[in-house]
């Protein structure tokens, strides 16, 4: 493997910023190429059909022009739907990111997990797999909150959020049988984390955060472990669309040691 092979990112937007953060906490010196869909945001409304037709199709010309030695899709919605498909078009390790319901399960103490993601995402059976398979005794309450992925994308530009979003957020669930019960939250959407102030003061600190960055984190070491890296290779952030999508983020890219945002 060249050791200037990077790792690829790919989110619909800058929501797996929050996954590049826990990888470099784990592998500090790997060059990274992030690519944002933002021609494609949000995922979350789209069809199963559109996202897997999508995901598949760009990840296998970003495979073929970057040759990164491994890629993530770092998107709930995204791995919920594509993840199979996309493993069979690369011929890469390819890691997927899925609701944190098994850490969540084990985190609760009075069983009632609350679990926020997008409309595509909260529908998957993939979901009620993982709800089968880890949190059997325990109660599940999804909701979607599209509104918070704009949310984020916004704040990570400088703008204000819109405290009724959040506030929407806590009171459809504290209105679901056993709501007021919910001491865990599942951000099942890697946007979702970039709000985790604002979230937590609408719930209070009884109500934990879990989300799944420092698991693919790992995962993504141990499938590159032992494997060298490039010394000072400039990390690259890439973006479907016009340009003009990434205007706003230089900032937040400069502090994660991204030049600047190029057009794929």
């Amino acid at each position: 493997m060249t050791p200037s092979a990077p790792i690829l990112l790919f989110d619909s937007g800058v929501g797996g910023l929050t996954v590049y953060d826990a990888l470099r906490a784990v592998l500090p010196q790997a060059p990274v190429i992030y690519a944002a869909d933002l021609a494609g945001l949000p995922y979350g409304t789209k069809t199963e059909a559109q996202i897997a037709a999508r995901v598949a199709g760009l990840l296998g010309r970003m495979a073929e022009r970057y040759q990164p030695r491994l890629a993530c899709i770092a998107c709930n919605t995204a791995s919920t739907i594509a993840l199979g498909m996309v493993r069979d078009v690369l011929e890469i390790p390819v890691v997927g990111t899925v609701p944190a319901i098994k850490p969540a399960a084990a985190l609760t103490r009075t069983g009632t997990i609350g679990l926020v993601g997008t409309e595509a995402t909260i529908r998957q059976a993939y979901v009620d797999d993982l709800e089968t398979q880890f949190a059997q005794g325990k109660r599940l309450l999804r909701i979607a909150a599209p509104g918070l992925v704009a949310a984020a994308e916004a704040k990570l530009r400088g703008r204000t959020v819109d405290p009724a979003l959040i506030a929407d957020v806590h009171d459809r669930l504290m209105a679901m049988p056993g709501g007021a019960d919910i001491d865990t939250l599942v951000l099942a959407c890697t946007h979702f984390p970039l709000l985790a102030d604002e979230l937590a003061a609408v719930f209070g600190p009884h109500v934990a955060q879990v989300d799944g960055a420092s698991g693919i984190a790992r995962r993504i070491a141990h499938l590159l472990g032992g494997q060298t890296f490039a010394a000072g290779t400039t990390n690259r952030f890439v973006v479907t669309g016009p340009l003009a999508g990434a205007s706003g983020l230089e900032a937040e890219l400069a502090a994660r040691g991204f030049g600047a945002a190029e057009v794929f």
